[in-house]
């Protein structure tokens, strides 16, 4: 218990500290469109480039952990990202600037798929079915969490110093959590050497698509549709948040979201494992986004959307755990790595959909009805979680003791 409980945290801290590269970027970089000459739509190219690099990368990412285990590909992702983010700088200084800034974002992309395939297989091996759950929630806050300590230490560090000095302190964070990793974390996957793993090799089973299938839809709802458009619902409403404009009081909704995502990540995985099952708790925690988004749909007023944005976040963050864990209740140990490829591909496909197909359909039906489409989703997601379970496992509501 007391090795499990090390490696889990020396996981937690390593992805957060290199987070703060994911998020550094994103107060910055539109502000300096103008100043570098970087047109609008290649500053929103350069931010989504590593998120369109991770769909193809997860997969590989994912077969790679089966063949040679987790340990090596995950100190090599967190040293990618922190050589990615060293790149910021040097797109500062460069004559080309957005070439260099679409780099930094490719090798991000590289890193962070590593990173996310490595990350809860190491949490999966070192858990047993009664820690599964919690392990799963509190990796996934950690990952979450950074983040948005990127978003403040971006803003922060470029406004009372410079904006190299915050890419360079995000880049010192990010080389440590490499080698904090290096340090702590020792092989966890025992795999076959001799196994034909295709680097292409994506996981098609039952459980692995399920769980993918789900994530799709939440992220396709959560970060595609209320992100894009949430400022753009602020601006039509003339809604504001303590006086501020659309664009920070968006940004302090998404905070809300993101807080209350990551405080219910670590709950839902800790009662999955008290109960020893985890789809009640998941299908509970979809009820409670759809639940959000019925409420986002009819907001009129600050305090409204803030509730709606409370209900989103704890939707999101409460599924978090129990989802990945009942990914590792079904799947063989071999096999894990691909598996998280398949979820992680999934649910950045939903990612990238969301604002593209959103975006367009505001403007032509309306905020209202885009947010009642999004509140379907956690209900059609229930509906695939138990179908795929019970073809499964033959119960919609299996023990935890079931599978890996």
């Amino acid at each position: 218990m007391r090795h499990e409980r090390a490696v889990v945290l020396a996981v937690i801290l390593s992805t957060f500290f290199v987070g703060f590269g994911g998020g550094v970027v994103f107060p910055i970089l539109p502000n300096l469109g103008a100043v570098l000459g970087i047109s609008p739509f290649l500053v929103g190219v350069i931010l989504s480039t590593n998120r369109f690099v991770r769909v193809v990368a997860n997969a590989p990412a994912g077969s790679l952990v089966d063949r040679i285990g987790t340990r090596t590909p995950f100190v090599a992702g967190l040293f990618v990202e922190g050589v990615a983010t060293l790149g910021y700088i040097l797109a500062m200084q460069s004559a080309l600037p957005e070439a260099w800034f679409l780099l930094a974002r490719v090798l991000w992309g590289v890193g962070s798929a590593l990173v996310f395939a490595t990350a809860y297989t190491i949490a999966a091996d070192v858990s047993t079915g009664d820690s599964r759950g919690a392990n799963m929630g509190v990796v996934r806050g950690g990952m979450t969490l950074g983040f948005p300590a990127g978003l403040v230490l971006g803003g922060v560090v470029s406004e009372l110093f410079s904006i190299p000095a915050a890419f360079a302190l995000a880049a010192a964070f990010a080389l440590f959590a490499s080698v904090l990793a290096y340090a702590t974390i020792p092989e966890t996957h025992v795999s076959d050497s001799n196994a034909s793993v295709k680097p292409w090799e994506i996981e098609t089973s039952v459980p692995a698509l399920t769980v993918g299938a789900v994530n799709f839809g939440l992220y396709f709802a959560y970060l595609g549709a209320l992100f894009s458009t949430l400022v753009l619902f602020l601006a039509t409403n003339e809604l504001a948040v303590l006086g501020y404009g659309p664009q920070a009081s968006s940004g302090v909704l998404m905070a809300i979201t993101v807080i209350a995502a990551a405080g219910f990540m670590f709950g839902g995985g800790v009662l999955s494992d008290r109960l020893g099952m985890r789809v009640p708790i998941l299908i509970a925690f979809l009820t409670v986004s759809f639940a959000g988004f019925v409420l986002l749909a009819t907001a009129d007023s600050v305090v409204v959307l803030v509730a709606a944005c409370v209900l989103i976040g704890t939707g999101q963050g409460g599924t978090s755990g129990p989802l990945i864990a009942l990914l590792a209740d079904l799947t063989p140990d071999e096999r894990m790595g691909r598996a998280m490829g398949t979820n992680n591909v999934l649910g950045d496909v939903g990612g990238g959909l969301g604002p593209m197909i959103s975006l367009p359909l505001v403007e032509t039906l309306g905020f209202a009805s885009i947010y009642a489409a999004c509140a379907i989703v956690p209900l059609l997601a229930g509906f695939v979680l138990l179908y795929g379970v019970y073809v499964q496992t033959g119960s919609v509501s299996p023990r935890t003791s079931i599978g890996g």
